[in-house]
C-alpha cells in the first residue's frame, strides 16, 4: 500500500494551518516563511485568487534518492521519501536532481543538513494521517492510500466538472508522485511546473548508465572518494575542537 496526499486547491482558504502544523510536528524553528526553506517545509501561496501548496511531491521514483551516494534519502515502502541527516555528506546532489526544486540546505548552520517534507513518516508508521491533513479545516488536504485518493479526486471532478481542470497533477508527472493536486485553474497559473516528462528521471539515468559500465565504476569510485574526504575533514575538525 502506497499512501499520499490529495490537495484540492478549490477547497483551500489559505489559512496556513497546514504550514503551522508541519512546523509543530517536525519541531522546525522560526516563523512560517512565504517560501519553502530548510525550516519551512510547506507553504500556501496565492496566485490570482487561487491558492496552492508547495511541498515535497514524494515522487514514486524519486530523483533525489537515486542520486544520493550515501543513501541519506530513500523511498519508504509506505510512500514517503525520508531523509537521514546522519548519513548525509552535504554533496547537495538531491537539490540539483529534484524536478520540483524541493530540498533546501541549512546555509546558516556550521554543520548544515537538508530540510524537506518527510510526510510525517513517524505518524504514517503508526497509522495516523499527516499533521497537515489533520489540521486542514476544509479538507483541502487529505491523507490516504494513493489509489483511493485518485478515486476521490476523480469523483470530485465528476461531481463538479466545471469547477476543476480535467487533470490530476501528479498522476503522470515524472512517473507519478505521492502528492496529487486538483485545481480550478490551469496548473501553470498556480506556479506548478508543467510539461514535465512522464517517465521518472532515474529510469532515464539508468538506461544510459547501464550501457556505460566503466563510467558507472568511475562515478561510484569518485563518490566514495568524496565521501571519504568529507568524513575525514569532519573527523579532523572535531578532533581539533571545531565542527
Amino acid at each position: 500500500m502506497t499512501v499520499g496526499l490529495l490537495y484540492d486547491s478549490t477547497r483551500c482558504v489559505g489559512c496556513h494551518a497546514c504550514s503551522q502544523a508541519c512546523k509543530e510536528q517536525n519541531k522546525l524553528p522560526g516563523e512560517v516563511q512565504d517560501h519553502t526553506t530548510a525550516y519551512t517545509w510547506t507553504v500556501v501561496k496565492e496566485h490570482e485568487g487561487a491558492f496552492v501548496r508547495q511541498m515535497c511531491m514524494h515522487c514514486l521514483e524519486p530523483s533525489c534518492a537515486s542520486v544520493c551516494p550515501v543513501g541519506a534519502l530513500h523511498k519508504t515502502k509506505e510512500g514517503p521519501v525520508v531523509y537521514d541527516a546522519k548519513k548525509c555528506m552535504g554533496c547537495r546532489y538531491c537539490m540539483l536532481a529534484c524536478p520540483f526544486e524541493v530540498p533546501k540546505y541549512q546555509w546558516d548552520r556550521a554543520v548544515p543538513v537538508v530540510g524537506k517534507c518527510i510526510m510525517c513518516y513517524d505518524r504514517v508508521k503508526e497509522g495516523k494521517a499527516t499533521a497537515c491533513a489533520e489540521a486542514c479545516p476544509t479538507q483541502a488536504t487529505v491523507f490516504g492510500e494513493r489509489k483511493e485518493l485518485i478515486m476521490d479526486a476523480r469523483e470530485r471532478m465528476r461531481a463538479n466538472p466545471s469547477g476543476y481542470q480535467d487533470a490530476i497533477y501528479g498522476i503522470k508527472e515524472v512517473g507519478g508522485t505521492g502528492v496529487l493536486m486538483l485545481s480550478g485553474v490551469p496548473f501553470a497559473s498556480l506556479g506548478l511546473k508543467t510539461g514535465l516528462p512522464e517517465e521518472a528521471p532515474p529510469m532515464r539515468t539508468w538506461q544510459v548508465l547501464s550501457k556505460i559500465p566503466d563510467f558507472v565504476a568511475i562515478w561510484a569510485a569518485s563518490l566514495y572518494a568524496i565521501h571519504w574526504i568529507t568524513k575525514r575533514r569532519d573527523d579532523v575538525a572535531k578532533a581539533e575542537g571545531g565542527e
